[in-house]
């Protein structure tokens, strides 16, 4: 490991931590970044590439030698809190944070492989909202999802706020991304008998809890406003509800996610 104890926080080498407000360039570059002590750990026992760490005295304290023996060619940036502070841009809520290289998307064929069914898989549609994502995709690893479908409309699992919500399951589990979900989903059904099935709550859905499927199944979830796209909603064999009291219509996108992801995880078989 390498130690620079920083003094300019417009040394080139801080960069990518400079432009954290950029999400785009970082995707261009294959680029993530992990923020806070357990999420930076998790990225670090996951054996995913680590590019650099921004961090305080007192955390390089706490894990330097597990730094040391995680990565050999890793650069540790080392700063007060306000200088590093100063470097991202906003306030930081731990003084640590790692940029990592987003691994190289995963075909279905691979998940498929090395998964055994019944398997469960879930499919984005629309979600905007990077914490939302994050959250769904803690879900996902707490219920034992095969691999999360990034629709073509659906922010990136690697963004920050997304990484970090995750807690750093994200780490776990296959992303699989779609250029087109419909015609995604479409494949996913007609050629390995997945059933796609829509968390919907427009009227002609079924209560949640009379479904239940042998085999493979895919759940899609949809934009936080808008729902789930006609097109997406074409592809679906089944579309469930989950009953609530009068007055409510529905839950968040990460609590309904929870929720059916359990239900699924209990009943197929």
């Amino acid at each position: 490991m390498r130690i620079h104890h920083v003094d300019d926080i417009d040394a080139p080498e801080l960069h990518h931590f400079r432009t954290l407000r950029r999400p785009e360039e970082h995707r261009r570059e294959g680029l993530f970044v992990a923020e806070g002590e357990k999420v930076v750990l998790r990225l670090f026992e996951s054996g995913r590439a680590v590019v650099s760490v921004l961090l305080t005295p007192e955390w390089l304290e706490v894990h330097g030698t597990f730094f040391e023996k995680q990565e050999k060619n890793l650069d540790a940036f080392v700063a007060p809190k306000g200088l590093l502070e100063k470097i991202v841009g906003f306030n930081l809520h731990q003084g640590i944070m790692a940029l990592g290289m987003i691994p190289a998307p995963e075909s279905l064929d691979e998940v498929l492989k090395r998964t055994p069914s019944p398997r469960i898989f879930v499919a984005l549609d629309g979600l905007a909202n990077a914490e939302n994502v994050g959250v769904v995709v803690r879900n996902c690893a707490a219920f034992g999802v095969a691999a999360v479908i990034a629709g073509e409309t659906s922010s990136s699992p690697y963004l920050r706020r997304a990484v970090r919500n995750s807690m750093g399951t994200v780490f776990r589990l296959p992303v699989v991304h779609a250029d087109h979900l419909p015609t995604f989903l479409g494949n996913l059904h007609n050629r390995y008998g997945v059933r796609i099935i829509a968390a919907d709550a427009s009227r002609g859905s079924v209560p949640l809890e009379t479904i239940s499927f042998g085999g493979d199944v895919c759940v899609v979830f949809g934009s936080e406003g808008e729902g789930i796209r006609e097109e997406v909603l074409a592809m679906c064999q089944v579309r469930v509800v989950i009953p609530m009291q009068a007055g409510v219509d529905s839950l968040n996108v990460a609590s309904a996610s929870a929720v059916v992801l359990y239900h699924f995880r209990q009943n197929v078989a």
